[in-house]
């Protein structure tokens, strides 16, 4: 494909490096035209909602069973957020849950009534819906920021308690005629949980309905479009919630050197609950000996592709000297430890990087055409999950590539084709950008595909300009060397 965005979800937003943290309040959206509210085309015959909250976001899956009751073929499903709750939205996914394979719906934020306390994903299937004809409709995305420390503060060795608020109705734009929520907690520890009337239950049965780990609310019967019954759930999740504002990664192809370089850059903060006292160091020792959950965050671990070498690891003091490298021919893993624990609102900035040979990544596609496929983002992997609120990957290819291509499954909010300049660099390299919103750890496998041709003239480019640079400096300096600079006038000898 050409230079296109794939989906259009949210806006860019313009960055600080100064203040990573000012993203979140500058984002713009992306939309669509839209009607004034979402046309009464569709009714959920059977709707099931599971909400995963094993980790430090939430991941939603809704599947449900979408007839039409219009008179016409209809392809539009609008899918409802709370305002300003979808710019923590990312991800968002949907497909037909019976034939997963099939592809062409799209998702993309739809510009409907402004004054409106309720904004829309537009989801457009690949075929338009017959009248009575029904699509069971599976629709996933994660929701960053949603998980609130209770209480806020806590004592460095307590438990830390999380709340995730929600409504027990599914979001829907139309009427629903059944429907239930399910979630999936970590423990067994829920202190608290809303319970709702049991006249509320279409079995008559108090909710939520508990069964080890798992909780359920409903079913319910028929509800109508914006139906809201908000309920919470507190229970206990002594881990860290690792939140990136953002994530910068470089990739530079070097087809001389048989090369290409990573390097991240990588802002971190940690949600969880703060201290209440000063943090102390020899209680953090004595902590140590047998090594209790903990809200703050004391390691990352970074699983790299097999073969990838030379890591390093750099913080704003300098380098990170508590870290360990394996590497063999099953794997490659670099584990590092911060300078300090990062407890609940601390903040920590780092960068890793390494190198990896070429032609693991990089094939040729015939005459000056080469295809690049390398992960869109890797970043570390930690069990309780990490959400990166911007991500920005730059690719760096060749001085004279051309006709860039490129294809990702994951949704970008941005996108240009640009030059960098390094040492000895004439017209500048071909820089690919492409920047993403809300995206988490479980997507860090999403591989980015770029095609481009690289002439074979284009490859002598960099020894043709060195050798002219330094041909050019023996010429100056055969020049400036026979130039007479003396002062006074010269006289004949008798």
């Amino acid at each position: 494909m050409r230079l296109l965005l794939p989906w259009a979800l949210l806006g860019s937003a313009v960055f600080s490096l100064a203040d990573p943290s000012a993203n979140a309040a500058q984002d713009s959206q992306k939309t669509v035209d839209s009607a004034a509210a979402p046309p009464q085309h569709f009714r959920n015959i059977n709707l099931v909602r599971n909400i995963n909250l094993e980790k430090s976001y939430a991941r939603e899956t809704i599947n449900v069973v979408v007839e039409n009751i219009d008179s016409k073929p209809q392809s539009e499903y609008y899918f409802p957020f709370e305002r300003g709750q979808i710019k923590r939205i990312g991800g968002l996914e949907a497909k037909d849950k019976k034939q997963p394979e099939r592809t062409g719906f799209t998702a993309e934020i739809a510009a409907l009534d402004q004054t409106s306390a309720t904004e829309y994903y537009k989801i457009t299937f690949p075929a338009a819906l017959k009248p009575n004809e029904q699509i069971t409709l599976s629709i996933t995305y994660v929701s960053l920021q949603s998980l609130d420390p209770l209480p806020a503060k806590i004592e460095q060795s307590d438990k830390q308690y999380v709340r995730h608020g929600f409504s027990a109705y599914a979001p829907s734009a139309y009427t629903t005629l059944k429907q239930k929520t399910k979630l999936k907690l970590p423990t067994t520890d829920v202190p608290d949980a809303v319970k709702l009337a049991a006249s509320l239950n279409a079995e008559g049965k108090e909710d939520p309905q508990r069964q080890g780990t798992t909780f359920t609310y409903g079913p319910y019967g028929e509800l109508p479009a914006g139906a809201v019954e908000e309920v919470s759930v507190r229970y206990e999740f002594t881990k860290p919630l690792t939140h990136s504002t953002r994530l910068e990664r470089d990739i530079e192809v070097s087809h001389w050197g048989g090369n290409i370089a990573f390097e991240e850059r990588h802002w971190l903060t940690n949600r969880a609950a703060e201290l209440k006292n000063q943090f102390s160091r020899v209680i953090h020792q004595q902590l140590q000996y047998y090594n209790p959950p903990t809200s703050a965050l004391k390691e990352l671990k970074f699983p790299l592709a097999v073969g990838s070498m030379d890591p390093y690891f750099t913080d704003d003091i300098g380098n990170v000297s508590t870290s360990r490298f394996r590497s063999n021919a099953r794997e490659a893993n670099l584990e590092l430890k911060p300078r300090y624990p990062l407890f609940g609102k601390w903040n920590y900035s780092f960068r890793v990087g390494w190198n990896a040979d070429l032609a693991k990544y990089l094939r040729g596609a015939g005459g000056d055409k080469f295809v690049l496929k390398v992960p869109f983002f890797e970043g570390p992997k930690q069990a309780e999950g990490v959400a990166y609120e911007k991500v920005i990957t730059r690719v760096i290819l060749p001085e004279g590539s051309t006709n860039v291509e490129y294809t990702t499954s994951l949704p970008l909010v941005d996108e240009s084709v640009t030059k960098h300049y390094t040492f000895m660099d004439t017209a500048g390299r071909t820089m690919l950008e492409l920047t993403a919103l809300n995206v988490v750890d479980d997507q860090r496998d999403i591989q980015l595909v770029i095609s481009y041709d690289y002439p074979f003239a284009a490859r002598f480019r960099k020894p043709i300009s060195i050798f002219a640079a330094v041909a050019a400096v023996f010429a100056i300096t055969a020049v400036v060397r026979s130039l007479d600079v003396s002062i006074g006038r010269k006289t004949k000898s008798s």
